[in-house]
């Protein structure tokens, strides 16, 4: 059984990137977010999951769909929203936009625009703790699309013959853009790879956020014992398109009201009640405190300064 302050958290957390993703559609169509956006609607419960499984100390690397895993991670709203609108204020000054968010003070290294991008960059976090003698994990994040990518079968053979202490998350939300898993791999099992390079691998239920916690921590404690790494894959389903100027239309209606009816963010409430034993009320005072902190980030963000031209020239000379 998991505590109650454990599910409120939990839940608090899935909330904020359900609103906090619901919002910034809203000013994208205002035209207030710069470059695009990938929403992580219906896939918050991976993010959430697997970050409540690690320490601060330990590291994540994030992918285009990134804004649960910063959420999940502890950032601070305000400042990825104000990265949304390229302001000053944002994580990357506003250099970064939607897909690069970072803060690597928090061990976050990293949204990526390139698909599979992040997955050798987190094989790089992982050898440098292990030779540093560290006992840092480092958590990547992956698209089922990327799996398909050769850096995904070179960076998990390279963590397994060096033992790294590496988590490979594929969210696999059965489309790489509008192609439906079947017809990208014959075997769609995807966590069926892992035992080929000697990787413990397993699913789990993208939508659940206890499960694919029990499961994170399960990996998470092998890793910490030095028998890394160990490959997840969580299954989910996007509620919308590819991105936000994405209608969608390729998705069964079958299928996107059945992963509807296991929404993340309802479950979770659901759990908190009645794991949890909170009452409707202590439910209501966190969504309420979500929305009001979801609206101030967006006024800090709208207050914010547009970045400097001049300072943006100098950082420029000074990598020259």
């Amino acid at each position: 059984m998991h505590t109650k302050e454990f599910l409120a958290g939990t839940y608090k957390t899935l909330l904020t990137i359900r609103l906090f993703e619901t919002r910034a559609i809203q000013l994208y169509r205002q035209g207030l977010v710069r470059g695009y956006f990938h929403p992580y609607l219906g896939e918050e419960a991976i993010g959430t999951g697997v970050c409540a499984a690690l320490k601060p100390r330990d590291y994540i690397v994030s992918t285009h769909r990134g804004h649960g895993h910063c959420i999940a991670r502890g950032a601070e709203i305000g400042k990825m929203f104000a990265e949304l609108f390229g302001r000053a204020t944002g994580y990357c000054a506003g250099r970064g936009g939607s897909m690069h968010i970072a803060d690597v003070t928090a061990g976050n290294l990293g949204a990526n625009g390139i698909v599979g991008g992040g997955i050798s960059l987190g094989v790089g976090a992982a050898l440098g703790t292990s030779i540093r003698g560290e006992d840092q994990v480092t958590a990547v994040f992956l698209s089922d699309g990327a799996s398909n990518n050769g850096v995904f079968c070179e960076s998990m053979n390279l963590a397994a013959i060096w033992n790294l202490p590496l988590i490979l998350v594929i969210e696999n939300n059965q489309y790489a853009v509008s192609t439906p898993i079947e017809q990208s791999t014959r075997e769609p099992e995807l966590y069926k790879r892992g035992p080929a390079y000697g990787v413990t691998s397993s699913t789990v239920d993208g939508n659940h956020v206890l499960e694919v916690y029990e499961r994170a921590c399960e990996a998470v404690s092998q890793c910490r014992a030095g028998k890394g790494p160990v490959l997840m894959e969580a299954k989910t389903y996007r509620h919308a398109g590819h991105h936000v100027n994405d209608p969608g239309l390729y998705m069964p209606k079958e299928s996107l009201e059945y992963y509807k009816s296991k929404d993340p963010v309802v479950l979770g409430r659901k759990l908190l009640i009645e794991e949890g034993g909170a009452a409707q009320e202590e439910a209501k005072a966190i969504e309420t405190a979500v929305e009001q902190e979801v609206e101030a980030a967006v006024e800090f963000a709208k207050r914010s300064p547009e970045p400097s031209v001049e300072e943006f020239l100098e950082s420029i000379e000074a990598c020259q």
